[in-house]
């Protein structure tokens, strides 16, 4: 007969988790070993195996965090928009500020969320976190442009621009390049290169 798990292992998995969002978060990507996540959880370290067969599940696990944290806020970013009756192109310009918001504010969980050298084999899991975010600006973006012949592709190369911002602002080359680390001017220059100038 198998013993009913304690409390300690009905918890194990969620307090591994919340180790890895503050170790990530206090101390960078680098800080997130699997003796020093288990350490951290005050657990030993084969102790993570029971919910984590590798190493790179804990990581992602903890890398969902962070993506949840950036889902809330793009949606209240966006339901503040619609609410004050922004149309898509005011929708996407507060999920933008929103996404380079997070990274500027959560700098280390940011970096991990993209390391997918290190959570490679998580990949369906994160993709069921991060689709939705993707469509959402999909959408956008082909409202403001119903002409677009492959809106995925026009959003995809959005992305790729507002990532680029938060990486070089991040890394201090933004400053070293502009001498500042404003991001509203590139963010205008930005959005007016991928969706036409808009109307001010």
């Amino acid at each position: 007969m198998t013993a009913p798990p304690s409390e300690q292992d009905g918890d194990l998995r969620a307090r591994l988790v919340a180790a890895g969002v503050e170790l990530v978060t206090r101390e960078g990507v680098h800080a997130l070993g699997l003796r020093e996540i288990a350490r951290h959880a005050g657990v030993s370290h084969g102790a993570p195996r029971r919910h984590f067969p590798t190493h790179r599940e804990l990581l992602a696990a903890v890398a969902r965090q962070g993506f949840g944290r950036l889902t809330d806020l793009l949606a209240g970013a966006d339901a503040l928009a619609v609410t004050t009756g922004g149309d898509a192109r005011t929708r996407i310009e507060a999920l933008a500020r929103a996404y380079l918001g997070f990274a500027a504010a959560n700098p280390r969980m940011f970096e991990l969320m993209f390391r997918h050298d290190l959570l490679e084999g998580s990949g369906s899991e994160l993709r069921r976190t991060t689709l939705p975010l993707f469509l959402t600006f999909v959408g956008l973006v082909a409202e403001v442009h119903p002409w677009c012949d492959d809106p995925t592709a026009a959003t995809a190369a959005l992305w790729a621009n507002l990532h680029g911002l938060a990486q070089l602002r991040a890394s201090g080359s933004l400053r070293l390049a502009t001498g500042s680390d404003g991001l509203d001017s590139l963010l205008r220059t930005s959005l007016d290169a991928h969706l036409g100038p808009s109307a001010r």
